[in-house]
């Protein structure tokens, strides 16, 4: 035997229905929540306004400058009295100086005039006659004897200083010196890396003899002239 519902006890009958107002209802209740508006009590503030607050402020201390006064206008100009000269003035006559054919003409003998020797130094590679040195007086070429002279009067006398050649000092010291108008050695003036060795060379120098001063246009001049001296170890 087959069992029936009764279609009064189904359930699903007009479940479509009561689905629809369900949601209807639900949307109303949601749109009623975000509409509903509250508003607070207008009692509860104070809407007063306290101006003492605003009108409290300091004034800045304003400074008045002083601007200086004009300065004054200037003075007038003192009246200045023109006052005629009474005194005479003598006038000075300036007599022509020009002579006439009629003037004897006064003839002026000659004059001495005495030339004054010019104080020169000519350097000693182009004086026109060089100094001569002693023993050289009959040399052909006195220049290249003088040089030779020279060279064997600083051998003869060379002697190294002792603390130098202790302290290893070497080196050249140039010297230069004038051969005065006299023929005598003056003006002594040098420059090397030692007193010691300086000193020396001031010795050699100073032992040179008298010589024949050298002659600029057949007077007698200074002769300035220099010459190294080496001092080496050996």
């Amino acid at each position: 035997m087959e069992l029936k519902k009764n279609p009064k006890a189904d359930l699903r009958k007009n479940s479509g229905l009561y689905f629809v107002l369900g949601l209807a209802v639900v949307m109303l209740i949601v749109w009623g929540a975000f509409e509903w508006k509250t508003y607070d009590k207008t009692n509860e503030y104070d809407i007063s306004l306290n101006v003492e607050d605003d009108l409290d402020e300091e004034v800045p201390m304003t400074e008045q400058i002083k601007t200086p006064p004009p300065p004054p206008p200037p003075a007038a100009p003192e009246v200045i009295e023109v006052v005629e000269d009474e005194e005479e003035v003598e006038e000075t006559v300036i007599e022509s100086t020009e002579t006439s054919q009629e003037e004897e003409v006064i003839e002026v003998e000659d004059v001495d005039v005495d030339e004054m020797e010019e104080d020169v130094d000519v350097p000693f590679a182009v004086i026109e006659d060089v100094p001569i040195f002693p023993g050289c007086e009959g040399a052909s070429d006195k220049r290249a004897c003088f040089n030779e002279m020279m060279q064997k009067h600083i051998r003869k006398n060379f002697r190294y200083p002792e603390i130098a050649q202790e302290m290893g000092v070497q080196g050249r010291v140039n010297v230069m010196f004038t051969i005065q108008k006299d023929g005598s050695i003056g003006n002594i003036r040098y420059r090397g890396p030692d007193k010691n060795l300086e000193n020396e060379a001031l010795r050699i120098i100073e032992k040179l003899p008298r010589m024949t001063p050298g002659k600029q246009r057949g007077r007698a001049v200074r002769v300035p002239f220099s010459i190294p001296i080496t001092f080496k170890l050996q």
